[in-house]
């Protein structure tokens, strides 16, 4: 039996990379796009058939336009599309300027509106498939030295109850998930450069410690499942209890 097609943007990082395994595990072929191409291929070694990569910036609409296409004639339908791509860095609002501001508006949202409007305009005509876009819990609270950022990760949420609104008629599921502080090597590294900040986040959680990026993979796995075929419209927070709400 043919395996069913994911597609995992910003595939090559620490959360990427563990959702990418754990789909496979799943029974799905998932195809990976990053802007990282020796991470693709990284991830190309590890899942083997698994996977297919497709080095790509999901900045760039005309390119995921054109890349959705390659991938449903190369591999076949879309059935569960999930948007991993973030970026941002540690710091105060006053001390930033708009190159930084359009750089995480790009890529943490902008992106996001370039993929999922070719894919969900597949699953339309199709009249099924689920989504996974994720979010942060800064999206859902704020954080102190990432105002831009919690806000463009608050558009992704709105914009994913609002889409899910939409399309529940043609049988669609869009849903978030809301990682908490999650050991990837962005957050090692914010770790070396700002040790006070990630300090204080680890005593704010109740478990006191961050999550592990197999731990979002299984949020995603279970909102792309047939047990969560009646959730839509919702933010799942991985979070060891940062947030409760």
């Amino acid at each position: 039996m043919d395996r069913k097609i994911a597609l995992v943007t910003g595939a090559a990082g620490g959360i990427g990379t563990a959702i990418c395994r754990r789909l496979v595990a799943d029974g799905y072929r998932v195809a990976a796009t990053d802007l990282d191409q020796a991470g693709l291929e990284a991830l190309k070694a590890d899942l083997g058939d698994g996977a297919v990569v497709y080095p790509a910036d999901q900045t760039d609409e005309a390119a995921m336009v054109a890349l959705v296409g390659k991938i449903e004639a190369e591999l076949g339908p879309i059935e569960a599309f999930v948007n991993v791509t973030g970026w941002t860095h540690a710091t105060r609002f006053e001390t930033e300027d708009s190159a930084y501001w359009s750089k995480v508006v790009a890529i943490n949202y902008m992106a996001l509106l370039y993929t999922v409007q070719p894919v969900l305009k597949r699953m339309i005509s199709r009249k099924r498939g689920a989504m996974v876009f994720i979010a942060s819990d800064a999206g859902k609270v704020g954080t102190a030295t990432e105002a831009v950022y919690a806000g463009a990760k608050g558009a992704v949420i709105a914009f994913a109850k609002s889409i899910a609104r939409e399309n529940a008629r043609h049988t669609i599921n869009i849903n978030c998930v809301a990682p908490g502080p999650t050991e990837t090597p962005l957050y090692v590294a914010e770790e070396k450069e700002n040790p006070e900040i990630i300090a204080r986040m680890l005593k704010a959680i109740p478990f006191r410690r961050p999550a592990q990026p197999a731990d979002q993979a299984s949020a995603v796995s279970f909102l792309l499942s047939k047990d969560a075929s009646y959730v839509t419209g919702q933010t799942l927070s991985v979070s060891g209890g940062l947030t409760m709400i």
